[in-house]
């Protein structure tokens, strides 16, 4: 287990604790790197600059939207929050998780 990024992801997870959904259409995504860089470990910024966990939403937030397919989330894991994460991500930070299945047609929020 890598306490590390596990410390990113949980941070993510709570920041949008009150937001999150399970199976949610609307999601916005969040860049690892960067939040590992606010949290104080900057070996991981550039590492996970490409990086970014996906936040499933109880509802659509203001700001533009984008369509865009399900498909796009091959190989990612979902955490029984309901974030998910590129599969390689979450093997290396060694929590629980299991296949993401997400909706054909999900709507990325950009705020």
């Amino acid at each position: 287990m890598n306490n590390s990024i596990v410390n990113v992801l949980e941070a993510i997870e709570a920041t949008y604790r009150e937001e999150i959904q399970k199976g949610g259409r609307h999601y916005v995504e969040v860049n690892v790197g960067q939040q590992a860089e606010r949290l104080g470990y900057p070996e991981l910024k550039e590492k996970y600059s490409g990086t970014f966990a996906v936040v499933p939403l109880k509802g659509p937030r203001g700001g533009m939207k984008v369509r865009i397919d399900g498909r796009s989330f091959v190989h990612y894991a979902e955490y029984a929050s309901g974030m998910a994460v590129p599969g390689y991500l979450a093997k290396e930070a060694g929590r629980a998780y299991k296949t993401y299945i997400p909706l054909d047609s999900m709507v990325c929020n950009f705020c």
